[in-house]
């Protein structure tokens, strides 16, 4: 075996359908003994579904997700602030898709199985530490109790915001970063809202509310699977197990703070009445650090840049870095020097991303500034915010992200 991956997640199994389609052997380490589809609803945007497409899934894509019409922010009274076509109906040559996370994965896994067969994966299996020497690395590694080593030409941590290869290289680095927001994630059966394939966000930096479908409208129902996220920012200091990331809650410990947030054309505190089950989550990231890589070592999606869940950018970065990384393989072979190249082409502006996510630069900050102008009276908001300055806003953070059309439609293949 050549390359290593820890991590089975999206990024790590579409970095092994990758490295099949260029003919690079490699092997993946997951430390979940039996995959599940857990999780709930995210999106990818146009750059990631054509890398996808590439891959030959557009139509599983179809089969796990929904494609997205529109994508809009509005005030905490339902008001409109902003709203913008997506993926094919904003021009883009590939679609957006809102996808059950959960599904996404078991599709790839699937797919993964089906050409590269069941001995391309260890479940069970977690990478303890690794150690280079030449241009080549070890992994040390357990299984079921067992301890065991490989050696390869590169080691991928694809191993998420608590990746243990990340650990290694920052040892002081300790937990992600918790800026005091809270989020209750569920998912509930009803009728899709304003066009049927619309992806919303509501309210302001401290009270926010985003949801929309991941599956069509049943035939007989009329309903679909609705996702849903309802945020609260508390103070920071607040005592908060922020490494417990499945943990079941029950609605009444949020849902009087939306019980109102009742807009006509969606029912918030219904949608979060309905749910089967809810999870809640501290919204967390990681500081930018300066390097990805220890000689063939390389970090990926949220081992390298976890960042905030706004934007939609999360789950589609870690697709296009498992694209460009192969790509620089392709170009520099298998070692340090393919590490460093995918480096030196992601690392500036996904740390751009992450700090922008925190501040004014992602595109949901609009909401606040629209609170802040208006002072609670809504009414004044064409006044108060000119819609040239939120076509702008919207406009920057594409740029930041390189998610513009142009930029998107225009970027020759990545493999």
């Amino acid at each position: 075996m050549t390359v290593l991956i820890a991590g089975g997640g999206i990024a790590g199994l579409t970095l092994g359908l990758t490295l099949h389609q260029i003919s690079i052997p490699f092997h993946i380490f997951e430390t979940t003994r039996a995959p599940k589809p857990l999780g709930v609803g995210i999106n990818l945007q146009p750059p990631a579904v054509r890398e996808l497409f590439a891959l030959g899934l557009e139509d599983m894509l179809d089969e796990v997700g929904i494609q997205t019409r529109d994508y809009g922010f509005y005030t905490r009274t339902g008001q409109e602030i902003w709203t913008e076509p997506r993926g094919c109906h904003a021009g883009y040559n590939w679609p957006q898709y809102s996808v059950h996370r959960g599904r996404l994965q078991m599709a790839l896994l699937d797919a993964l199985h089906t050409r590269c067969g069941d001995s391309c994966i260890t479940f069970g299996a977690k990478v303890r530490r690794y150690e280079t020497k030449c241009d080549r690395v070890t992994v040390h590694y357990e299984v079921q109790g067992s301890a065991k080593t490989a050696s390869a030409d590169m080691l991928i941590g694809a191993d998420g915001i608590h990746s243990g290869i990340r650990a290694q290289m920052y040892s002081t680095e300790g937990p992600p970063v918790w800026g005091g927001a809270i989020m209750w994630r569920g998912t509930s059966l009803a009728k899709p809202f304003l066009t049927g394939q619309s992806m919303i966000l509501a309210g302001n930096n401290t009270q926010r509310f985003v949801s929309y479908p991941i599956s069509e409208p049943d035939g007989a129902t009329g309903l679909s699977q609705i996702n849903w996220i309802a945020e609260k920012t508390v103070d920071p200091t607040t005592h908060f197990e922020k490494e417990d990331w499945n943990r079941r809650v029950e609605v009444n410990q949020f849902a009087s703070d939306f019980s109102d947030w009742d807009f006509g054309w969606i029912d918030v505190p219904s949608l979060i009445a309905a749910a089967t089950e809810v999870f809640e989550y501290p919204m967390v990231d990681r500081e930018p650090v300066l390097r990805w890589t220890d000689g063939p070592v390389v970090l990926i999606g949220d081992a390298a840049h976890a960042t905030y869940p706004v934007g939609s950018s999360g789950a589609t970065q870690a697709i296009l870095d498992t694209r460009i990384l192969a790509a620089e393989l392709r170009g520099h072979g298998l070692g340090s020097a393919a590490a460093s190249a995918f480096e030196a082409r992601v690392l500036p502006m996904a740390n751009r991303v992450t700090l922008g996510n925190r501040g004014n630069g992602g595109p949901d900050a609009i909401m606040q500034i629209a609170e802040d102008r208006c002072k609670g009276d809504f009414t004044v908001l064409d006044r108060a915010l000119p819609y040239d300055e939120r076509a702008a806003h919207s406009a920057s953070f594409k740029e930041l992200a390189g998610l513009s059309l142009q930029a998107t439609n225009n970027a020759p293949a990545l493999l």
